[in-house]
């Protein structure tokens, strides 16, 4: 069947990929957009998957100070394998707008990996008292513990959280559509958030 341009564009927008793998997609599901839009999340974490063991030794520094008023600014370290993708205008345009997810969504960590075990145990009690609080039955509790354990990754880690442009997608499906384009690993390594007036710790 035939694929318009604007189909193609509007699957672009969505996942991030490039004209001709968007085009791909749309004809291989017969125009179908959802299937079309899981068809290049497949692809892309494919890719991503593919390369995992690849050196991210390359990358850049991307900044984000809030305006107006400067209260709020974040750094963040976006990593790939070669300089040439580091200098593109899109990894560019990728590192910058994470950094301003970090300052609007203020994330603690950037992967449900790197949860502190004593955090987990400390939610998990918190979680299993309400229940038990509520009066909820005992065969239920641990469900609904992991209910909300789910709950406190998506709101707590980076690549889980919905990204602000476009809360239809996550920030790893944004992650795994660049990852797509560019064919190299990339990773987010780490961020820091400032606002001014805030606790420091120690």
């Amino acid at each position: 069947m035939a694929i318009s341009a604007d189909a193609v564009k509007k699957l672009r927008e969505k996942t991030g990929a490039g004209m001709m793998d968007c085009k791909r997609a749309l004809e291989d599901t017969n125009g179908d957009f959802e299937k079309a839009v899981d068809v290049l999340r497949t692809k892309g974490q494919a890719t991503s998957d593919k390369r995992a063991s690849k050196a991210t030794k390359e990358g850049l520094i991307g900044s984000y100070i809030h305006r107006p008023g400067g209260k709020i600014g974040v750094m963040v370290e976006i990593n790939c394998e070669t300089d040439f993708v580091a200098r593109t205008a899109e990894f560019e345009e990728f590192a910058r707008d994470i950094a301003m997810h970090v300052a609007a969504s203020n994330p603690r960590y950037v992967a449900r990996e790197e949860v502190p075990e004593s955090v987990l145990l400390r939610e998990r009690e918190i979680y299993k008292n309400q229940a038990l609080e509520s009066g909820k039955p005992e065969k239920v509790i641990e469900k609904i513990v992991e209910g909300k354990v789910e709950k406190f990754y998506k709101e707590v880690c980076l690549l889980e959280q919905q990204f602000i442009k476009d809360t239809e997608r996550t920030v790893q499906d944004l992650l795994s559509g660049l990852v797509g384009k560019t064919g190299e690993k990339i990773v987010i390594r780490r961020f820091v958030r400032f606002q001014v007036g805030e606790e420091t710790e120690g």
